[in-house]
């Protein structure tokens, strides 16, 4: 049961009207522009500039550029009760919104307005308070976080009708190791073995754990105070010109919930930071790439016209995995197409990288 803080802390976020805002057509241009500039920069793989490792989504060659991201292992028996009386969302309606307010559709999936948003923090805090309960036991730097999840990624250019690929699975493996690094885990994919690397100047001993290489030893360093922690990841997130720097948060703390392992007492800080970030929603009912339905926390980035979910499941509050879809009607397809999507199917500490779990394995 929720502490009188605790509760005094939920009313704060819950203002009495939604605000709304759309993206005025004229911006689409700028937007198609600024995405140009960033598959430009990232082409440039001999330039000592670090990439960004959780732009937005667009089609990628192959896996070699991956950033570590961080998944919480929130198995419980919590039953979440759904707000009532929620209304069937508009199609195509899309704004921003404020923490708890909601105030934007959700085609794709039920959820509307101020209940969506209020429901998101409500939703928010059972996740957190299921993960303090959740027994972790720390990684050691010389282990590897193992992820099996099961992809299908968007395979045609922007601003060009999506065009679904096939259901696979990936494995990856990242690195604890707190050093400097330049190499720092491997994706299996389609029958072939990539590295996991980032780019640093030349000479450069590599990328010592934090942001944007976590690790279990990293994130365990983090504060638990939510109000802390996001301010934290605030200063820590890069912000390319033009982007919604709400949305590049959002998407930097789902990255941070997808891939590896922290500790129950940061899972917990992680959620509840992620309620005071605007214009995160609920969404009733989600479809991960492993056919599971679940509740979403949701994002829709206005600029680029896409809605981020992370799928939970209704009864046990577990992370299942993401998908993306389109937030308006577009070139690239209907408000509510699947841009991408994936869902973590296995996790384990496994003590080399390329190791499957086994019987000694910790799932």
């Amino acid at each position: 049961m929720n502490s009188p803080e605790e509760l005094e802390e939920l009313a704060r976020l819950l203002p009495s009207d939604p605000v709304e805002r759309g993206l005025p057509p004229e911006r689409h241009s700028h937007h198609k522009d600024l995405l140009m500039q960033l598959i430009d920069r990232d082409a440039a793989a001999a330039a000592p500039s670090r990439p960004h490792p959780f732009s937005r989504p667009r089609r990628l060659s192959r896996p070699v550029l991956l950033t570590a991201c961080v998944a919480v292992a929130v198995a419980a028996t919590l039953t979440v009760g759904l707000a009532d009386g929620r209304q069937e969302a508009g199609r195509g309606h899309s704004a921003t919104a404020t923490p708890g307010s909601g105030g934007h559709g959700v085609d794709g999936g039920r959820g509307t307005g101020g209940d969506s948003g209020r429901g998101a923090v409500v939703t928010l805090d059972r996740i957190a308070a299921v993960a303090l309960r959740t027994d972790v036991e720390p990684v050691r730097d010389s282990q590897y976080v193992y992820v099996r999840t099961r992809v299908a990624e968007n395979e045609a250019d922007w601003e060009q009708p999506v065009r679904p690929g096939s259901l696979h699975d990936r494995e990856t493996w990242f690195s604890q190791d707190r050093k400097p690094l330049t190499e720092y885990g491997m994706t299996r994919e389609n029958g072939k073995d990539y590295p996991i690397r980032i780019l640093v100047p030349e000479g450069s001993a590599g990328e010592v754990a934090g942001i944007d290489r976590p690790t279990y030893a990293w994130l365990a360093s983090l504060p638990t105070d939510p109000a802390a922690l996001l301010r934290r990841i605030y200063a820590e997130t890069p912000v390319g010109d033009g982007e919604d720097r709400d949305q590049a948060v959002f998407d930097r703390i789902g990255g941070l919930v997808r891939e590896q392992v922290m500790p129950s007492a940061t899972a917990a800080a992680i959620y509840r930071a992620t309620a005071r970030i605007p214009g995160v929603t609920e969404v009733d009912d989600a479809v991960d790439a492993a056919g599971r339905h679940g509740i979403a926390i949701a994002r829709e980035d206005t600029k680029m016209g896409l809605r981020t979910e992370w799928i939970f499941d209704p009864g046990t509050l577990e992370y299942l995995g993401e998908r993306t879809v389109l937030s308006r009607n577009s070139a690239m397809g209907a408000a509510g197409t699947v841009f991408d999507t994936r869902a973590v199917l296995e996790r384990a500490v496994v003590d080399r990288k390329g190791a499957r779990p086994g019987p000694d394995s910790r799932s």
